[in-house]
């Protein structure tokens, strides 16, 4: 039996990981995957966020693939492997804030995935806006570019010639063997980045002797938190849209991403927005299904971010009655 091929997406918090794996799951292409997405907050998005298709979504929340929840990734890729039916492949999307080495990893020291599978690429998605800053302040988008075997330099509508060219020569140094792809909205080929076949073991140990060695790479996120907010109540659109405004303009430097889904009056599909530091997009994503629950979900990903205060601030977004 042949080995299901794996696919790893990865990239920093907001690259365009989800907008990549939108475009590969709305594709025509015919074949059946699997989509493991991994969340660093306790509370799921990202699996709402994801286009809804006959493929089947995973999530494993509360905790990164590359650390805490490792074990989480094999055994679902476990019990995949075990069902009947034939898999196309096996898609991974990491948190922005994963190491890939433990990753990649996992498809070695284990036995039965190592048997079972094999991994196809490393694709990694560059913001190409924010790049030069998460090099200061991120050795994993250092490692994000490190170990890819494909490198989409995405946003790139959002510079000029000379910032491009800059980031670009940045990426180049950090690896110079990877495809380097340019897009916006991750507006990529789909043999970009699925059937590869272009992941090399022996490169990354060339650049990683110790990459195989189990507990080379412990791994955790200390610097880095997550706060989570939920509301069963509508929220008012016009309060939660000045409320953030003001909020990333003072703060947003220590905001890496913030995301969300939003239960709007009257309005039946979810108000979807996505923000990295000052930068955010808003605008309706999928509809709220029968009998389902509206629940507005938000996430902030940072540094220093003070839980009570955002808790208080979303809580005051509620619509009253």
């Amino acid at each position: 039996m042949l080995p299901i091929p794996v696919t790893v997406l990865t990239g920093y918090l907001g690259a365009g990981k989800t907008t990549l794996l939108n475009r590969i799951l709305t594709e025509s292409h015919g074949k059946r995957y699997a989509v493991i997405v991994n969340e660093f907050g306790e509370v799921g998005i990202d699996n709402e966020l994801v286009a809804h298709t006959d493929e089947e979504i995973f999530e494993m929340n509360n905790g990164c693939v590359c650390c805490t929840v490792r074990g989480d990734l094999i055994r679902m890729v476990s019990g995949l492997i075990r069902r009947k039916g034939r898999l196309d492949g096996i898609l991974i999307e990491t948190t922005g804030l994963a190491d890939p080495a433990p990753v990649i990893q996992t498809f070695f020291l284990d036995q039965e995935t190592k048997e079972r599978t094999a991994l196809d690429a490393v694709v990694t998605v560059v913001d190409a806006r924010h790049f030069e800053a998460q090099l200061v302040e991120s050795q994993e988008a250092r490692e994000q570019v490190i170990f890819a075997d494909a490198l989409i330099l995405n946003k790139v509508d959002l510079m000029d010639p000379e910032g491009l060219a800059r980031v670009e020569a940045s990426v180049r140094e950090l690896n110079p063997r990877a495809e380097l792809i340019r897009a916006t909205r991750c507006d990529v080929p789909l043999d970009k980045v699925l059937g590869r076949s272009s992941f090399d073991l022996m490169r990354l140990l060339d650049i990683e002797p110790d990459l195989l060695e189990e507990g080379a790479h412990e791994h955790t996120h200390d610097s880095v938190q997550s706060v989570s907010l939920v509301s069963h109540a509508p929220i008012d659109f016009d309060k939660f849209k000045a409320w953030l405004g003001d909020f990333l303009n003072k703060k947003g430097g220590s905001v890496h991403r913030c995301k969300g889904i939003l239960h709007i009056p009257g309005e039946r599909q979810r108000l979807v927005f996505h923000g990295v530091h000052m930068l955010v997009e808003m605008g309706f994503g999928q509809p709220w299904k029968e009998g389902e629950t509206p629940v507005s979900k938000v996430v902030f990903i940072g540094r220093n971010l003070d839980r009570l205060e955002l808790e208080i601030a979303f809580r005051d977004c509620r619509v009253t009655q």
